[in-house]
């Protein structure tokens, strides 16, 4: 009997289908990069991430990003670890929880769970750029007018809603009583918006002015010892290609303002270093003479989150998983900034 040896271009074929089937495959959505793509299919540790590009190599495109041309191959889940992950995580939400609403987060994210108290005695006033009659800097996506207020208020609210859910007392400047906290990609822009119930005036005097009373008014009242302002941009340059990463501002001579820009940045590139390790984060944290922030009496940060008119940049707030993860990020930031202030109390 005549005995058919295997080809050594068949045994590689064969090696090849094998390793392939090892893996679970699936392709990225519109704008989705890596951390979100991943977290899409419940692969969340730093492992996964660093698996993802090793079993993919050769597959992304010149900025080391997501073709959704590609199906790409997905770390495989440890299901013991997983099994036990949920166990916990179940057992945590039949404790004694607060669940609180509100309606400002729309329908789908109305209802919030207290979920700690890392925040407890913290007052935060958070005030998102623009609104009513300003829609701020405008851009156009793929025949949609994109505004800045509509995109900092979606994340302001974010924002919110996470700080409540670790016991801070927040009070949100800037209302729009429809809106909600959207999760789609382009965000109709309205003029509804008011500053706690009260119309937003033309002028924009008057404007910051309104904002700033209210502001102080709150923090008057408020007994917190710890009091943040917190004002959300979206920058706009002339030149479409220039990138830009989150930056801050505090006002000058304000030794906790500066503080907490520090911490953001060392927040932000942390987290930069985790998520995209091979990018690096380049924002800034610097003193400027803005009327919201020598007009208030907490002690106040104030943000840009990138270039309206970059094609990059917008990817960072347009997919409504990189506006939680702002959000977040911002968040972290300021709980780190509080247990530095409870320390040296």
């Amino acid at each position: 009997m005549k005995v058919i040896k295997p080809s050594i271009l068949t045994l590689l074929l064969i090696v090849s289908i094998c390793i392939q089937a090892q893996y679970k495959t699936d392709k990225p959505k519109a704008g989705e990069g890596i951390s979100a793509f991943l977290k899409r299919n419940n692969r969340t540790e730093k492992a996964d991430y660093e698996q993802f590009l090793d079993i993919n190599k050769g597959k992304f495109d010149k900025n080391n990003g997501l073709r959704r041309d590609i199906k790409y191959n997905l770390p495989p889940i440890d299901k013991d670890k997983k099994v036990k992950k949920d166990k916990v995580d179940k057992t945590s939400t039949n404790q004694k929880a607060v669940v609180r609403r509100n309606n400002l987060f729309g329908k789908k994210y109305a209802e919030y769970t207290i979920k700690s108290d890392k925040l407890k005695g913290a007052s935060f006033y958070l005030c998102s750029g623009h609104g009513g009659p300003d829609p701020g800097a405008v851009a156009k996506v793929d025949g949609n007018v994109i505004t800045e207020d509509e995109y900092a208020y979606d994340i302001i609210l974010r924002l919110a809603r996470i700080l409540l859910e670790e016991g801070a007392t927040v009070h949100i400047i800037i209302q729009d009583a429809q809106d909600g906290i959207r999760d789609e990609r382009f965000l109709k822009n309205t003029y509804r918006e008011t500053c706690m119930g009260d119309a937003i005036p033309k002028n924009q005097n008057a404007r910051l002015k309104q904002r700033c009373v209210k502001i102080n008014k709150l923090s008057q009242r408020d007994k917190s010892k710890y009091k943040r302002s917190v004002f959300l941009h979206l920058d706009s340059r002339e030149n479409i290609k220039t990138r830009i990463d989150v930056f801050f501002y505090h006002s000058p001579n304000s030794t906790e303002g500066q503080k907490l820009v520090d911490t953001m940045l060392k927040t932000f590139n942390s987290k930069y270093n985790e998520h995209q390790p091979n990018r690096g984060y380049s924002g800034t944290g610097t003193s400027r003479n803005l009327y919201v922030l020598n007009n208030t009496k907490p002690v106040g940060l104030y943000a840009e989150l990138g270039n309206i008119q970059n094609s990059f940049d917008q990817r960072r707030f347009l997919n409504y998983e990189n506006r939680q993860a702002l959000a977040s990020w911002l968040a972290l930031g300021l709980i780190k900034d509080y247990e530095d202030f409870k320390m040296k109390k």
